[in-house]
């Protein structure tokens, strides 16, 4: 269920390099994002402290997850809500299961969560004669395509324009094929026409949770349409989906890292829904559902606890790494073979499917460090890379060339003058190949560079040469 192919990353990047249409979809997105990040974080001076605000809470949460859950769990249940705790995905798909079987549910509806993809929540429910329907655009698309998220908060940014009007009609052969879908708003009018219905339909709405508050018991979802409100109130049946990690104490922790999120993930001060539910409907509501069900997932979150890896607990899901990621925005997110992708998935990817079937993702990285330095919770994922890494090599999952590159590398290392000599040997070297141009279009042991692009010869001294020229030591 849910399998990894991240085993085969090496070759799906020499594909998705090559392909000029994704890559001008994921340029086109990444400028986006990040130009939105940038503008919204001019915006608010105090964006740096309340980065350390946030961090502390995630913090104070993961040193004592048990009390927090513990909480949040009576308060849940007395607020009327159901309270489910989940070893594993399999452990959670027959939950699910079973809750829908209660009220014979046909028809599921789901917004956006990540811990459904994780557990590979939709080919199981429909192995069990149970229709799942995404609600969250970028979701519904692809579900129309079978394909993975290739974004952590857009599903779809791997496709144009073209492609979503090309599924859509295909899909949707019982609309007029002369219709116009030319324009986005075109595309979004239709995905809701067809939506519109299911929402009614639906015996069980599915959800995700980006925080769970302990002092209340709630659940909160932060969406831009509003799917994940229909889904969760027009059923009988209301399930959250989350993971340990997701918990909070209070509703003012949550607040503060909402400011973190939206500027962080589309660049805007607040999502357009921020949805607090608490339990099920009440004698005095006009709506809401009769069941509310928060399923708890540890799959592998409190192994983490305690290691070099529980930082990348803080993860609020934002995809500011990504979004900033020169790797990712090179390869697109199916490329990673699992749910998580970029440096976030090269850190979480070895962690639920193990380092043996992971092991490129943490070398899929320039360690540039823009996604830590963008993180909002300040996450170290260049370091937790480089632990995967040492894992990776002590459990012999590198390569022999590799091995023998690294031996040789910490060799020279090891030895400063010989390495001060050979730093300086290829410079004089490549200048003569480059000549008056300056580059060079094809380089030995080079080619992955060189079939795509010219290769820079190198300019003025060397780094340590220069180092010592403004007063510094050399070993």
């Amino acid at each position: 269920m849910n399998e990894a192919t991240a085993l085969d990353f090496n070759k799906n990047a020499r594909s998705a390099v090559k392909d000029e249409t994704l890559r001008a979809a994921l340029q086109r997105g990444g400028a986006h994002f990040q130009g939105n990040r940038r503008a919204a974080i001019d915006t608010l001076p105090e964006f740096d402290r309340l980065r350390d605000e946030g961090r502390a809470i995630k913090d104070e949460v993961l040193e004592n997850l048990d009390h927090y859950l513990e909480i949040f769990e009576t308060n849940a249940q007395a607020a009327g809500g159901s309270v489910h705790w989940a070893r594993d995905a399999a452990e959670a798909r027959n939950i699910v299961l079973d809750i829908c079987r209660s009220v014979d549910a046909r028809t599921v509806n789901k917004g956006k969560t990540m811990i459904a993809e994780e557990i590979g929540l939709n080919e199981f429910l429909e192995e069990n004669d149970i229709r799942p329907v995404e609600t969250d655009l970028g979701e519904y698309i692809i579900q129309l395509r079978h394909e993975r998220p290739s974004h952590i908060i857009a599903p779809a940014v791997h496709l144009t324009k073209g492609q979503v009007e090309q599924t859509f009609r295909k899909e949707h052969d019982d609309l007029d094929p002369n219709r116009s879908l030319e324009e986005p708003i075109e595309l979004v009018a239709e995905a809701r026409q067809v939506l519109r219905q299911k929402y009614f339909e639906a015996e069980v709405g599915i959800t995700g949770a980006n925080f769970l508050i302990a002092e209340t018991g709630s659940s909160v979802i932060v969406t831009n349409e509003g799917n994940g409100d229909l889904s969760q109130i027009l059923p009988r049946v209301h399930i959250v989906l989350a993971s340990l990690e997701k918990v909070v104490p209070t509703l003012e922790d949550a607040s503060t890292l909402m400011r973190l999120l939206a500027r962080s993930a589309t660049g805007q001060e607040m999502s357009v829904y921020t949805t607090v539910s608490t339990g099920p409907r009440r004698a005095a509501d006009l709506d809401g559902p009769e069941q509310y069900h928060v399923i708890l997932l540890d799959n592998g979150r409190s192994g983490m606890l305690g290691t070099e890896f529980q930082d990348m607990l803080r993860c609020i899901r934002c995809g500011a790494c990504m979004n900033h990621c020169p790797v990712y925005q090179s390869v697109g997110g199916h490329t990673y073979g699992w749910v998580y992708v970029g440096p976030m998935g090269a850190v979480l990817t070895p962690q639920f499917v193990g380092v043996d079937t992971a092991n490129h993702l943490p070398n899929a990285s320039s360690f540039c460090g823009r996604c830590e330095e963008v993180c909002p919770m300040r996450i170290p994922l260049p370091k937790m890379m480089r632990h995967w890494r040492e894992q990776a090599f002590e459990g012999g999952q590198v390569t022999g060339i590799q091995r023998r590159a690294l031996k040789l590398w910490a060799y020279v290392a090891q030895r400063p003058r010989l390495y001060h000599r050979l730093a300086r040997l290829p410079v004089g070297v490549l200048r003569r190949l480059a000549g008056r141009r300056g580059r060079l279009r094809s380089l030995p042991m080079g080619t992955a560079w060189t079939a795509h692009r010219d290769f820079p010869a190198p300019q003025g001294k060397t780094f340590q040469e220069q180092w010592a020229a403004q007063g510094g030591r050399t070993a």
